[in-house]
C-alpha cells in the first residue's frame, strides 16, 4: 500500500484568498460594514429630521408668544433684540413689513394668506426674507390680529447648527467606521485563525503519515464538534487503512509459506531425476509433479477466497445443500486419486443453506488435512 503525498501539501496556510480563514474574515468585515453604513445613513437623515423639527418648534412657540402681544386695538412695544441667528417680522398684507427685529432682514415678496386662528405655516422658501451670506433658515409664519387688520408674525431660525451637528457626526463615522471594520477583521482573523487551528494540526499530522507509519493518529481535539468529528472520522480511517496493510502483509506471508512446501516437493523431485536418470521413472515423476501441482492450484484459489473475503468483495450464492453428497463426492474422488480407504457408511443426510461452491471446498480442505 503506498500513500500518495498531496500536491501542494507542504505549503502551509497562509493569507491568500483561497484561505478559508481570509474569506471568512472579509464576509464579516464586508456584512458589518454595509450594516454600519446602512445604520450611519438612516442615523444621520433622522438626526438631521428630529433636529430640524426641534428648530421648526422653537420657532412656532417664539412666533405664537409674539402674535400673543398683538390685538385688534393696540400693537405691542418694539420686538425684542434678538441673536443674529433668528429674525422677526411681521407682516401687514396691505402696508407691507409692520416690525423687524433685524436690519438682515429684507422686505418678503411671498405672503401667505394666514387669518387669526389658523394653523402656523412653515415658508418652505425664506429667500425674500434674509440674505443669502446670512446661511440656511427655517422660517414659520403665525396669523395675528392688529389694529391694521389680519397681519402676520414669521419667525425665522438658522439651520447652521443643524449642519454643523450633521457635518460633525458624518466625520465622526467617517473616521469610526473604517476603524470599527479594522478591529472587526482583527478579531475575526483571531477568531477564524484559533477555530481552524485544530484542523491545520490534523492536515499537519496527516501529512506526515507514510506507508510504514499508519500507527499514527491525528490530534483529537476536546467537545463533540465537527472538527472533533472529523478528527475522530479521520482516526478511523487510518485504522481502517493500517488494518488492511496488516491483513495484506499476513495474505502475503500465508501464500508464501504455502505455497514454498509444494514448490520445493517439484524442485527436489526434479533435482533428484536429473540426478538419477537412470533410475528415475518419468511416470512417477510426472505423477508428483501433477499432484503437486493441483495442491499449487488449491493454494492458490485458497489464498484468493481469502483476499476477497478480507476486501468484502467475496459473493456468496446461497441455496439449500446437502452436505452428505458433497461428502460422497468427496469420498469419490479421494477413491479415484488416492489409495486411501474412505469409509462413508456413517455419513448421515443433512442440508444446509449456504454457497455449495465453498462448502464443498471446505470439505476438500478437510479432507486434504486429514
Amino acid at each position: 500500500m503506498k500513500v500518495e503525498e498531496v500536491p501542494g501539501s507542504k505549503e502551509r496556510s497562509g493569507m491568500h484568498w483561497e484561505s478559508v480563514r481570509v474569506r471568512t474574515t472579509a464576509l464579516a468585515v464586508v456584512v458589518v460594514g454595509a450594516a454600519l453604513i446602512v445604520a450611519g445613513v438612516t442615523m444621520v437623515v433622522l438626526l438631521r429630521l428630529q433636529l430640524t423639527a426641534d428648530i421648526e418648534l422653537a420657532a412656532l412657540r417664539r412666533a405664537q408668544e409674539v402674535a400673543a402681544q398683538y390685538s385688534p386695538t393696540r400693537n405691542p412695544p418694539e420686538l425684542l433684540t434678538v441673536s443674529d441667528d433668528v429674525f422677526i417680522q411681521v407682516v401687514d398684507v396691505q402696508r407691507g413689513v409692520v416690525a423687524a427685529s433685524s436690519p438682515n432682514v429684507v422686505v418678503s415678496k411671498a405672503i401667505v394668506e394666514l387669518k387669526a386662528g389658523d394653523e402656523a405655516e412653515v415658508i418652505p422658501d425664506i429667500t425674500g426674507f434674509v440674505k443669502e451670506e446670512d446661511g440656511p433658515f427655517l422660517a414659520v409664519a403665525v396669523a395675528a390680529a392688529t389694529p391694521s387688520g389680519n397681519s402676520k408674525v414669521i419667525v425665522g431660525k438658522t439651520l447652521e447648527p443643524v449642519d454643523e451637528t450633521v457635518r460633525a457626526v458624518t466625520a465622526l463615522l467617517l473616521g469610526g467606521i473604517p476603524l470599527l471594520l479594522l478591529v472587526v477583521g482583527s478579531v475575526s482573523m483571531r477568531v477564524v485563525g484559533r477555530s481552524l487551528a485544530p484542523v491545520e494540526a490534523i492536515r499537519d499530522e496527516v501529512e506526515k503519515i507514510s506507508s510504514r507509519d499508519l500507527h499514527r493518529r491525528v490530534p483529537q481535539p476536546s467537545g463533540g464538534d465537527e472538527i472533533s468529528r472529523l478528527a475522530t472520522t479521520m482516526n478511523g480511517m487510518l485504522a481502517r487503512l493500517e488494518n488492511s496493510q496488516a491483513r495484506q502483509r499476513r495474505f502475503v506471508s500465508d501464500a508464501s509459506h504455502e505455497l514454498r512446501s509444494p514448490v520445493a516437493t517439484i524442485r527436489q523431485h526434479a533435482e533428484v531425476a536429473l540426478a538419477h536418470p537412470e533410475t528415475s521413472k518419468l511416470e512417477e515423476l510426472a505423477d508428483i509433479v501433477l499432484l503437486e501441482n493441483a495442491r499449487l492450484q488449491s493454494l492458490v484459489e485458497d489464498l484468493l477466497l481469502l483476499s476477497h473475503a478480507d476486501e468484502g468483495t467475496l459473493e456468496l450464492r446461497t441455496q439449500a445443500v446437502d452436505v452428505d453428497d458433497l461428502v460422497f463426492e468427496e469420498a469419490k474422488r479421494l477413491r479415484a486419486t488416492t489409495e486411501l480407504r474412505v469409509r462413508t457408511s456413517r455419513v448421515s443426510a443433512g442440508r444446509v443453506s449456504g454457497d455449495r461452491e465453498q462448502l464443498n471446498r471446505l470439505i476438500r480442505n478437510l479432507s486434504n488435512n486429514a
